[in-house]
């Protein structure tokens, strides 16, 4: 069943049908926009919401997170805004998969139902057009068949008057045959018109119209068809981020399960513990034999802390310690000299650690800077070494002054009762006294050498003034390495003497296996087939790593 042989009458009936289909897709994509607005508002507030319960940077609730219900609270945060983008993403992917596609659709189809509708008005007029000619023609044919027949009885009426002469008789026959002749003319004419109609009629029922009508039915049924795909579409772009959607939910569970409430109640522990010993008897002060105004021994005034909770709390140590009293802010000391026993030795030891990374990075910069030196030195095309001074000296006064704190905060350790973890890596107490003592010349003492590698030449005198690495003076005996896996090659473009210690001579179009990348000094290490291992210019070499 088509439009073309089933609906051949009901022109107007297709034309309201399909653009009332063209009207539902415009009604569809409208609904999906305000569905994706919400979406993108829903996602909004969502952003809002967990933006305005996330703690700010240092703030009391950022440092409380080391407790497992605070975190689990920030991770179900992270969760909610993760949830919150795919909600953005539903909105984005119907705004482009179904909005802006049957838009772009409906276009096509507005064009093409045009199209249709008006080659159908076409083939009515040109229909309209042939049956006017008919008409006329048919009228002209009846206008003139009924002038032909007055003739004729005009003519007859004059034969049979005897009154009439033959002359008038033979005008009037010749009239009567004249306006027969123009009449069958006519009616020849009138033929032909019809036989046209009755063929261009033919054409407009059964082959043009019923073409157009089922041309106008394949568009709605291609809409029909675009619509439905564009409903399943709805539902299937969020069905395919309910995976994710469901990692958020699962990980907002996990979040829950994750809070443990008796690590949270050590951790507050660790955080706070004083390590002061709970307060003694008072003893009794008998007034009968004389006034004593002193404390006992046993009395917190009396302990050999020499910052105890009292001092804390006021100037009066012969008051008890009250457990509920309002206690004024301490002032904060560099020591730490302000805080109970255990949190001093905590807060020191943690000091002595970022003071250590950092002194670690000032021997790392110290070293490259050396190296570079070296290079400038030997390939003065390269740079001036001139211009690595002040870098040089300024990364010496650091590192001077961050030893100088080292030693500080270590004596303020011991004072709290602990030395604590004072023992860096081997390794790292090594390149820092070295480089140290490479930097001594920068303060009068004598400068030795470097290769690249980081040992030196040969031995300097030692520098009383940091006898705080004495100690470690026996782990700096020399260790047989393992031999490192080859990391990629490298081939030589250019010669290299390898004049320095630590560095290895290397020939042109010599391929070596690279042990170590260049760390960003301007040196690279490399092994020859025979196991000697040196370090050459990374600029010198084309290097290939191996993935």
């Amino acid at each position: 069943m088509d439009w073309g042989t089933d609906l051949w009458d009901q022109y107007d009936i297709i034309d309201k049908h399909t653009q009332s289909g063209l009207e539902l897709v415009e009604k569809y994509v409208k609904f999906v926009k305000e569905r994706t607005e919400i979406e993108q508002n829903y996602a909004k507030q969502l952003r809002n919401l967990t933006k305005k319960y996330n703690p700010k940077r240092g703030c009391k609730e950022e440092q409380e997170c080391r407790f497992s219900n605070h975190q689990s609270f920030l991770d179900i945060l992270n969760e909610m805004n993760d949830y919150a983008g795919q909600r953005e993403l539903i909105a984005e992917n119907m705004m482009m998969n179904i909005c802006i596609e049957l838009t772009k659709y409906l276009q096509e189809l507005k064009m093409e139902r045009k199209t249709h509708l008006s080659e159908a008005k076409k083939a009515q007029q040109s229909l309209e057009s042939t049956y006017k000619q008919l008409d006329s023609s048919k009228k002209r044919f009846e206008r003139e068949w009924r002038e032909a027949d007055k003739a004729a009885q005009y003519a007859e009426k004059t034969d049979q008057d005897i009154n009439a002469t033959k002359a008038d008789v033979e005008k009037a026959k010749q009239q009567a045959n004249m306006r027969t002749h123009i009449a069958e003319e006519c009616k020849n004419d009138y033929a032909a018109q019809l036989q046209k109609y009755n063929k261009e009629q033919s054409q407009f029922y059964f082959s043009d119209m019923p073409l157009i009508f089922n041309k106008l039915q394949d568009m709605d049924e291609r809409r029909v068809r675009k619509l439905a795909q564009g409903y399943v579409l709805f539902s299937d772009t969020e069905r395919h981020v309910m995976p994710i959607i469901g990692k958020c939910l699962e990980g907002v569970t996990k979040a829950g399960t994750n809070v443990n409430e008796r690590n949270d109640s050590i951790a507050l522990i660790e955080q706070y513990k004083s390590g002061f010993e709970r307060p003694g008897d008072l003893d009794f002060e008998d007034y009968s034999q004389g006034i004593n105004r002193t404390s006992s021994d046993s009395s917190l005034g009396t302990l050999g802390t020499p910052k105890g909770p009292l001092e804390l709390l006021g100037k009066n140590r012969s008051k008890p310690f009250w457990l509920f009293s309002k206690k004024s802010k301490p002032t904060v000391m560099e020591d730490f000299g302000h805080l109970p026993p255990e949190q001093r030795r905590k807060r020191l030891q943690q000091k002595l650690d970022d003071i250590g990374k950092e002194l670690q990075k000032e021997v790392d910069q110290s070293e490259a800077l050396e190296k570079m030196k070296d290079v400038y030195e030997k390939n003065p095309q390269m740079g001036d070494p001139a211009s690595l001074s002040p870098q040089i000296n300024q990364t010496a006064q650091n590192m001077e002054r961050l030893r100088g704190e080292l030693n500080k905060y270590e004596s303020w350790l011991s004072e709290a009762g602990r030395r604590g973890d004072l023992v860096l890596r081997r390794d790292t107490l090594r390149e820092d006294a070295l480089s140290y003592r490479s930097h001594s010349n920068n303060n009068g003492s004598t400068h030795e050498p470097y290769s690249p590698d980081g040992t030196h030449s040969e031995e300097g005198a030692p520098d009383p003034s940091h006898a705080i690495y004495a100690e470690f003076d026996d782990d700096f005996e020399e260790e047989v390495e393992e031999l490192v896996a080859p990391i990629g090659q490298c081939t030589a473009m250019y010669n290299f003497p390898g004049a320095s210690e630590g560095t290895i001579t290397m020939q042109e179009g010599e391929v070596l296996s690279v042990v170590e990348e260049d760390k960003g000094d301007g040196w690279t290490r490399v092994r020859r087939a025979n196991g000697n291992e040196g370090y050459i210019p990374t600029s010198y070499v084309s290097i290939s790593l191996s993935k």
